[in-house]
């Protein structure tokens, strides 16, 4: 494998081989081919290239998942810079906080919110220039906004830039423990090697058809979008409202012929229990995917009796290093077995090692903290060097290993299982939510006093998170006063499931909110 080709190379190359190929595919509503997908990417490079954009920049991409989005992801990369996508969905405010954190160039977004978060740029005093769309889709709003800029100047045609290895290709936001979302920066050869993983341990075609579940901020589409695009492969959009709707979603795989599925289990557990998969065929699907959570094992049986005939796999793996591990599961599921399957053996691009407390290297079938070293390894946190540091540690022999803050056992077949997180933060629907952040959000509503949120496994969901609460006034905000604030402050994976209030939160010996009896209580 190699990684000395910039992450857009790939694309270029399949776009050269296959230009009448479908590209990228929104079900209902248009699809693109590789030279569709190759000529809106390269005019959306060539502005960039005229409004400055240059060879280490951020520019920020806060659309919906589109035909014009992926444009807008290698029209960044061939400009040279990095793309850093947002949650279009999340509350404006967080996305500026995002966009003014990592000192962004300029934003490609939707005209829908571009008043709201430009007034929320203002109050931060970022002044970041807005390439205003309109709604998103088909790539037709990117091909308005780039002819609006011709007819004003139209743009020399320019050259891909091609940076080295280790610059940024993106940065991803991940939830942060200081209440700020923090990003994690990956360069070129950290996804180059991941992609050329997944070409290696899962031999993708031309004829295969990716789904895209995962929204473009989440680092799963970096497999969905990079993976099938680097092949000559189409890859099948799957909006926010389609992805939720169990029945729906089974019928879209077997209308579009999707031939690799990835997604968070949470979203194959609710296809296997409603989505009526015994209603279609599904000839076409040969490899299913999952990662970001656990895959409750009744829900992973009922899926693998429903669609015996794809090859499963468990991929593990933080935003830092995208998949780390990975495990191959063989259907049937044993009606016996109870526990979650293994997340298996470390990638072929990296290392593992399962250390102590102390850093020191524990015995084979012993728990400890998982770390990671390697060609997929993030760089750093923007902007956060003291975090940064404290994400490493150095070996003997002077190698970098992340530390991912999840405990796991290495059987004597080399395949590691997952225990649990060493800190507080969880996985849910695919997402690490960091519970500091949730708290730091509650705490913004003016009437809380106090707020600490805990988390517990649950079979069904996974993990459920409970806010407990303070109040400053003796009534008790409604259900609906403050689930309409977490929607307007907090992401909706971060949005808990359950609310209670106290007149006080139990406290320790030394003054501090007890997180072990809110457990017992949740």
């Amino acid at each position: 494998m190699s990684a000395s080709r910039p992450l857009h190379a790939a694309f270029v190359a399949a776009a050269a081989a296959y230009p009448d190929r479908t590209a990228v595919v929104e079900p209902g509503r248009a699809s693109i081919t590789y030279a569709g997908l190759e000529r809106l990417s390269d005019r959306l490079r060539d502005h960039l290239l005229v409004c400055g954009v240059r060879p280490g920049d951020r520019v920020g991409i806060y659309m919906r998942k589109s035909i014009d989005a992926v444009a807008a992801i290698y029209g960044i990369l061939k400009a040279g810079a990095a793309y850093v996508p947002v949650d279009p969905g999340a509350p404006p405010a967080r996305n500026a906080y995002i966009m003014s954190n990592c000192a962004v160039h300029s934003v490609l977004v939707e005209a829908r919110v571009a008043e709201r978060f430009r007034a929320e740029l203002e109050a931060l005093g970022a002044a970041v220039p807005l390439l205003e769309t309109g709604e998103c889709g088909g790539g037709e709003a990117l091909s308005a906004l780039l002819e609006a800029l011709d007819s004003a100047g139209p743009a020399p045609v320019a050259e891909n830039v091609w940076p080295g290895a280790d610059a940024l290709a993106y940065i991803l936001y991940t939830s942060g423990s200081t209440g700020k979302p923090k990003g994690v920066m990956l360069s070129h050869e950290n996804a180059v090697s991941f992609v050329d993983w997944c070409s290696e341990t899962f031999s993708p075609t031309h004829t295969d058809r990716f789904s895209s579940h995962a929204p473009f901020h989440f680092d799963l589409s970096i497999l969905d979008i990079h993976v099938a695009l680097k092949h000559g492969a189409a890859l099948v959009l799957i909006g926010e409202e389609a992805g939720k709707d169990p029945q729906n979603l089974a019928r879209l795989i077997a209308a579009e012929r999707i031939s690799i599925w990835y997604s968070a289990p949470s979203i194959l557990a609710l296809l296997a229990q409603f989505g009526k998969l015994a209603r279609d065929n599904y000839p076409h699907l040969r490899t299913v995917l999952f990662a970001g959570e656990v895959f409750a094992v009744k829900h992973l049986r009922t899926l693998c009796e429903l669609l015996p005939d794809p090859r499963y796999y468990n991929l593990y793996g933080p935003t830092e290093t995208n998949v780390c591990t990975y495990y191959e599961v063989l259907p049937p599921v044993p009606p016996e077995r109870t526990a979650p399957y293994p997340i298996g053996k470390v990638c072929s691009h990296l290392e593992g090692r399962v250390v102590d407390e102390y850093g020191a290297e524990v015995a084979r079938g012993a728990e400890g903290e998982l770390c990671i070293s390697g060609r997929g390894v993030m760089q750093g946190y923007w902007a956060l060097p003291e975090q940064s540091a404290r994400g490493f540690f150095a070996s003997a022999d002077g190698r970098r290993w992340y530390r991912t803050g999840d405990i796991v056992v290495e059987a004597e077949d080399g395949n590691f299982t997952y225990r649990g997180r060493r800190d507080r933060m969880v996985k849910r629907r695919g997402y690490r939510v960091e519970l500091g952040e949730i708290e730091a959000g509650l705490y913004r509503h003016p009437q809380v006093e106090e707020a600490a949120v805990v988390a517990v496994s649950d079979e069904e969901a996974g993990v459920k998170i409970t806010a407990f609460l303070s109040c400053k006034e003796q009534r008790a905000l409604s259900l609906i006063e403050i689930k309409r604030f977490c929607a307007e402050n907090l992401p909706l994976y971060m949005i808990p499931d359950r609310f209670a209030w106290h007149a006080g939160l139990p406290k320790t010996s030394t003054d501090k909110i007890d997180y072990q009896r809110l457990k017992e209580m949740a």
